[in-house]
């Protein structure tokens, strides 16, 4: 070999060997616990009590002993609304009273559900009816799996939320603008001094643009009245109707407990727990009292649906943990 052709040979091997590094794929996002040394990929199941890894079997016989469950999804993430299936066949191989509540229902459709549940109307009519296109912004087939099973085995179905008309109007003028025919679909008791709460929102409000919610008391005024909404919707049908429920909802609004978690506990006590469903997108840090159990996934997303980004913090203090919480309406 001509001894012109080593030194770039050389210079070759080099770098192949040393300069692949660059072509090294990044590292998979992983979660850790507040204090706690390890991490979690996607998939982990994480019990933020025990500080540790459980199964699906452990989850539920941990649920078997709740009588109001949380699980908290983000609206336009396909694997979110599988782990839901997954939930709730479960809960009911093990409970014949379930109900089961949605936030993607508010109380004005129930009469169209209640007639859909006992065989009256056709999936067909049943989704003009209720007016499925025009109100929740996201593909039906997403939540069919949740909803076909109690028209086939009987379950109760009921929706919590308010017509959205009326939580738009207070954001954009307050509470104090609401006619007494939109005051009737209100929660008559609306606590507006969680400090802790009104500071995680304001930080949510200051990351994203609002169109024309340009006023942050009524932003706020607007996201209180829909929780207790929400809240005062389920404990009274628990009152009403003693057993299991399962809520499945925004993340956003069980996160921390303080959307509709403790509302719901300050007119009832039961036993609860809070399921996050959590993307990872990045290295995270899960604070201990953000949920009782957090499930770990994939941050895929139905892409044309749309999506903001909104921060889990510990009550009291800003870090950089993110995850897609879905729309908001």
């Amino acid at each position: 070999m001509n001894i012109f052709w080593i030194p770039i040979l050389l210079a070759a091997c080099s770098w192949i060997f040393c300069g692949c590094g660059s072509f090294r794929p990044a590292m998979p996002p992983l979660a850790s616990i507040e204090g706690v040394r390890g991490y979690f990929a996607e998939g982990r199941i994480i019990d933020l009590e025990k500080e540790k890894s459980i199964s699906f079997d452990e989850l539920m016989n941990d649920l078997e002993g709740m009588e109001l469950i949380f699980v908290g999804e983000v609206h336009d993430n396909p694997e979110h609304h599988l782990i839901e299936v997954q939930i709730l066949q479960a809960l009911m191989a093990r409970n014949e009273g379930l109900t089961v509540a949605m936030e993607f229902f508010d109380v004005t459709q129930q009469p169209v559900m209640d007639r859909y549940l006992e065989g009256g109307l056709s999936e067909t009519a049943f989704l003009k009816d209720v007016g499925w296109a025009g109100g929740w912004s996201f593909p039906y087939h997403f939540y069919r799996a949740l909803i076909f099973p109690a028209r086939e085995r009987g379950i109760r179905l009921i929706g919590i939320n308010l017509p959205a008309k009326v939580v738009r109007k207070v954001a954009r003028s307050g509470l104090e603008s609401l006619t007494p025919e939109e005051k009737a679909y209100t929660a008559r008791e609306i606590d507006l001094n969680n400090e802790a709460h009104r500071a995680y929102l304001h930080e949510v409000y200051k990351d994203h643009p609002h169109d024309d919610l340009d006023n942050f008391d009524y932003f706020y005024q607007a996201q209180c009245v829909w929780e207790e909404t929400m809240a005062e919707n389920i404990a009274r049908d628990l009152k009403g109707n003693p057993g299991k429920m399962v809520v499945f909802t925004g993340n956003s609004h069980i996160v921390n407990r303080f959307g509709i978690p403790e509302r719901v506990l300050r007119r009832i006590q039961v036993k609860t727990a809070t399921v996050v469903l959590y993307p990872l997108t990045e290295r995270s840090i899960l604070f201990k009292n953000m949920a009782d159990y957090v499930w770990l996934t994939a941050a895929c997303s139905a892409g044309k649906y749309g999506r903001h980004t909104m921060r889990l913090r510990k009550p009291g203090e800003n870090n950089n943990n993110e995850i897609n919480a879905g729309k908001n309406r």
